[in-house]
């Protein structure tokens, strides 16, 4: 018999992409350093891991989840419950690998409650979830014994002896801990997307009765990537025990599981690095965004409205509509109408956010008197030149959008055009 060999290409581009990942997870802290950069840049990394593995099942899986803070929290609980078995004594085993307690019980748990919710798919499946998250945060607050009541579990992460000088107690230290994890499950999460399981669970996500028909049971692959996804949640939570060092009640509750479902929309769910980018805007928000203004929810829910009737596909992509232009030279012809609309959008904003920032500040601050500091401008709340001056800005920005947007659509059209010709002439070629 003749023997062949076969030379599959490296993926050079795939090598460099993460390459460039991890070089920016161990370099990023040397241009932030200060504590509060070290403990944001770590929110991003737990966030990242949470929104991924949300993604697996609602990018990659299409079931709606409105309970999955119940595995990144159920994690952290034991995750915190393993830590204080180490101060103890009692657990035999390094603080570096607590978090891998907090993905084997969020496993665990997936395991117990995605038996019974992926029976089910679309809207049933998504009301179960919920029912579930209810149940579980319930059950937070009437065990204290293993929940702690409102006051939560705390912990200590600087116990046993130091390995080469590390304890943990310096934020620097967590956060190398959590980028390391952080790149780790990244990589197995898009290693996921690539294997036979992860292909049947987008085509159970396309079409299931298609995959019914194959011979697939649809239900039992729902089940595995909801297992898959519980433990990868469950390591999320184990790190922000690490990092906060204090797990309470909030972290089952509903509104962080409609946070890991708002921002992962917003990121991209259609894309495997669209909840990235949706999980470091999701700790931009809470962490800085929230300190700026008290009406930072309401900003962000008009955005997501925005987001849902514009660019459905989420930030990520927008980002590869514009690589697609880039990459027939077209999206020089681009520069000036973008321009026009950032400028016209961020005067309508100014108009807009000064009326609500005086509305904010009458219901909540009236005591202080009707004078309010927003960017520089001192306005007043019950004076009507403040009240018409930012109606206008609002208006004359909003014409100025309008027109700039027809003009964008104009172009746009035409680039896709051109688009299509060049894809032709290509092929003919």
């Amino acid at each position: 018999m003749r023997t062949t060999y076969e030379f599959k290409p490296l993926n050079v581009g795939r090598w460099l992409i993460w390459s460039l990942f991890a070089l920016l997870l161990a370099v990023i802290p040397l241009f932030f350093s200060s504590s509060l950069a070290s403990t944001i840049l770590s929110q991003m990394g737990i966030a990242i891991i949470a929104c991924l593995s949300y993604n697996m099942l609602l990018g990659q899986g299409g079931m709606l989840s409105f309970g999955h803070a119940v595995y990144t929290g159920l994690g952290a609980f034991l995750a915190i419950h393993a830590l204080n078995s180490i101060t103890d004594g009692s657990l035999p085993m390094p603080v570096a690998l607590v978090p891998l307690a907090g993905g084997l019980s969020g496993m665990g748990f997936a395991a117990l409650l995605g038996y019974v919710t992926t029976r089910k798919a679309g809207t049933t499946f998504a009301m179960i979830t919920m029912g579930m998250g209810e149940l579980v945060f319930a059950m937070s607050l009437m065990i204290p014994e293993f929940f702690g009541g409102e006051g939560g579990v705390s912990g200590n992460r600087v116990t046993g002896k130091a390995f080469m000088g590390i304890t943990y107690g310096p934020p620097i230290q967590v956060y190398y801990l959590i980028a390391i994890y952080t790149f780790f499950c990244v990589a197995a999460m898009y290693a996921f997307t690539r294997t036979p399981l992860g292909r049947m669970l987008n085509a159970v996500r396309d079409n299931p009765e298609r995959v019914e028909f194959v011979g697939y049971n649809t239900q039992r692959i729902r089940y595995t990537a909801f297992i898959i996804a519980g433990f990868f949640a469950g390591i999320s939570g184990g790190l922000g025990a690490l990092n906060f060092e204090i797990v309470t009640a909030e972290v089952v509750g509903a509104a962080r599981s409609g946070a890991y479902l708002l921002f992962t929309f917003l990121g991209g769910a259609t894309f495997f690095f669209g909840p990235i980018i949706g999980a470091i805007l999701m700790v931009l928000a809470f962490v800085l965004f929230s300190e700026f203004t008290k009406a930072w929810l309401l900003y962000l829910g008009l955005i997501f409205l925005f987001m849902v009737m514009y660019a459905p596909g989420g930030v990520a992509s927008l980002i590869m509509m514009n690589l697609r232009v880039a990459m027939y030279g077209f999206l020089r012809r681009l520069w000036v109408s973008y321009l026009a609309l950032a400028v016209t959008a961020i005067v309508t904003l100014l108009g807009a956010a000064a009326m609500v920032e005086m509305v904010y500040h009458l219901q909540l601050n009236s005591a202080l008197g009707s004078e309010l500091r927003f960017l520089a401008m001192n306005l007043d709340a019950k004076g009507v030149d403040s009240w018409f001056g930012s109606i206008f800005v609002m208006l004359t920005g909003l014409g100025l959008f309008e027109l700039c947007r027809r003009q964008f659509a104009k172009e746009w059209g035409q680039i896709q055009e051109d688009i299509e010709k060049e894809i032709k002439r290509r092929a003919a070629l």
